[in-house]
């Protein structure tokens, strides 16, 4: 059922007829002020119809009024599927620090366990058993030993001269 002001709005335009035309007009208190209203409302609306035409547009102005009616479109087009899609994000900001700070602790332990550099020792095993051996007097009588070491290379150098041949306890380890 339709509202007192529906039923006016409707008998303003014309658009009652009949059976709910004639209760309508039955039911107003007074018929001749309503009348007068209603030619008041037709004037205004054919006054305004006259004086508020749509003024044409240049090429300039429609095309900048396309581009933002698209704009519009778009953006409302955009909010809508960000409501109906609105997933978590793959990653967000938490887990990403999170995987960061691991990366880093596995990186440090590699670099801990794996990289680290082993102190040498001052000298190396073979040169010290060359050093604590004898060469032979009866095997190689004029054989001399020299070493030439250098501290910051690491590099010792010995040199063995006027001997003719290896005692077997110096054979390849």
């Amino acid at each position: 059922m339709k509202t007192f002001e529906e039923k006016w709005t409707a008998w303003l335009d014309g658009e009652l007829a009949g059976n709910e035309l004639a209760e309508f007009e039955a039911s107003l208190p007074d018929k001749a002020a309503a009348q007068e209203e209603k030619r008041d409302a037709k004037k205004l609306g054919a006054f305004l119809k006259e004086q508020l035409q749509a003024r044409s547009m240049g090429n300039e102005e429609f095309f900048h009024h396309q581009l933002r009616e698209r704009i519009a479109t778009d953006a409302g087009e955009a909010r809508t599927r960000e409501k109906v899609s609105a997933k978590p994000a793959l990653w967000p900001i938490g887990r990403l620090v999170w995987a960061g700070a691991a990366s880093l602790a596995i990186f440090s332990l590699c670099t801990f366990l794996i990289l680290r550099e082993k102190t040498a020792p001052d000298q190396s095993q073979y040169l010290t058993q060359i050093l604590n051996a004898r060469v032979d007097p009866t095997v190689s009588p004029n054989a001399t030993i020299s070493m030439f070491e250098t501290k910051e290379d690491k590099v010792t150098v010995l040199w063995v001269d006027g001997l003719q041949s290896l005692p077997s306890e110096y054979a390849a380890k």
